[in-house]
C-alpha cells in the first residue's frame, strides 16, 4: 500500500519543504513565487522556535524559518484551518523577525535584512477580494509606491486554485 505525504498537515508540510534533504524544493518554490524579483540560490533553516525575550513575552514558533544567501529571512507557514486574526497574526510574526535583528547598545546601526512572510491558507480570508495571491508591501497609499523593501508578505488562498492538472502552465501553478 502506497503512502503518501499529506501536505496540509503541520507534519507533512514540514517533511516536504523543511528539511535540508528537500531543502532545493523550497528554493524552488520561493524562486517561482518571486520570478523576476530575485534568485534564490541557497537557504540555511533556522531554529523554528523563537524563545521570549523577556520573561512575560511571547514566543513564537514558526513551520519554516530560513534565510537565504543574502541574509533575507523567510517565514514560510501553512494554516490548515480557519483562524481568527491570521492577518495579525502574519503581522507579529514578521515584525518579530524585523525586531530580532536589531543591535543593542547606543549605536545601532539598522542594517536590516528583508523578511518574507509566506502563508498558505486552506480557507478564505475574510472581508478581501479573494484570488489565489496576495502580496502585500509597504507603500505610499496615495502614489502606490513602494515604501521599504524590508517587509513583504505572501498570502497563498488555496481554495481560490481552481485549474485542473492539464491548464497548469507554470511551476507555481504545478506546486499548488
Amino acid at each position: 500500500m502506497p503512502r503518501f505525504i499529506n501536505p496540509f498537515t503541520d507534519t507533512g508540510f514540514k517533511r516536504i519543504f523543511g528539511q535540508e534533504v528537500s531543502k532545493d524544493l523550497l528554493i524552488d518554490f520561493l524562486n517561482d513565487l518571486l520570478v523576476n524579483e530575485k534568485q534564490i540560490k541557497d537557504i540555511t533553516f533556522l531554529d523554528k522556535e523563537l524563545l521570549p525575550e523577556f520573561v512575560g513575552d511571547r514566543g513564537v514558533i514558526y513551520d519554516i524559518y530560513c534565510t537565504t544567501e543574502a541574509g533575507e529571512h523567510f517565514i514560510v507557514e501553512m494554516q490548515n484551518r480557519q483562524q481568527a486574526n491570521f492577518r495579525e497574526r502574519a503581522l507579529y510574526y514578521l515584525s518579530h523577525t524585523i525586531t530580532r535583528q536589531g543591535e543593542r547598545g547606543a549605536d545601532w546601526r539598522f542594517d536590516l535584512k528583508a523578511v518574507y512572510g509566506v502563508f498558505f491558507m486552506n480557507f478564505r480570508l475574510e472581508d478581501i477580494v479573494h484570488k489565489l495571491r496576495t502580496d502585500v508591501i509597504l507603500a505610499d497609499r496615495n502614489t502606490n509606491e513602494q515604501f521599504s523593501d524590508k517587509l513583504r508578505f505572501i498570502f497563498i488562498e488555496l481554495p481560490s486554485f481552481n485549474k485542473e492538472e492539464a491548464e497548469c502552465e507554470t511551476d507555481f501553478e504545478r506546486f499548488d
